[in-house]
């Protein structure tokens, strides 16, 4: 089994694989008299092909153990899918490059509990990996006809070791 390593998350390390949602990096403005921040346009949805909507829902992860193992990843062809945490926990993305239709050799980002990311339309990726508590996130992502998951299994899978507090 091949070890995994845990990257920092850096929006020019994720910018293949979609959009990293940091407050600290958007625009801000200030609006409703001077009594609200808008962290502006942190993402922008692709949630339109055959005719789909944009959806925000709830996701609550519960905590993985580890060392946990990558087996399968998984990629939405007609939209992206967003992830922005709401109970403050660190979490794992865990994306790949497309290899011919598969997944390629993946790679691992521990992203802070206050950052979210928007994974591409059609990017392989590990569903949600929450980290040492319940997590809640908002996710927007795409609801519509039409076939928008693909599930791969890798031959030989990975391994992530505990993440460094």
């Amino acid at each position: 089994m091949q070890q995994l390593e845990i990257e920092p998350l850096t929006a020019e390390a994720f910018a293949p694989f979609g959009t990293v949602m940091d407050t600290a990096a958007a625009e801000l403005r200030m609006i409703n008299g001077g009594t609200t921040e808008r962290f502006h346009a942190l993402a922008m949805a692709d949630t339109g092909t055959l005719g789909g909507r944009t959806i925000l829902s709830l996701f609550r992860g519960q905590p993985r153990q580890f060392p946990y193992t990558v087996d399968m990843m998984e990629r939405h062809p007609l939209g992206s899918q967003a992830f922005f945490p709401v109970t403050q926990g660190d979490w794992i993305a865990v994306v790949a490059p497309d290899d011919g239709g598969r997944p390629g050799e993946p790679r691992a980002f521990l992203v802070p509990g206050h950052v979210g990311v928007q994974y591409a339309r059609n990017v392989w990726h590990h569903p949600l990996i929450a980290v040492g508590q319940v997590s809640d996130f908002l996710v927007m992502d795409r609801d519509g006809d039409g076939a928008n998951l693909e599930e791969a299994s890798y031959d030989a899978p990975y391994l992530i070791a505990q993440p460094a507090n």
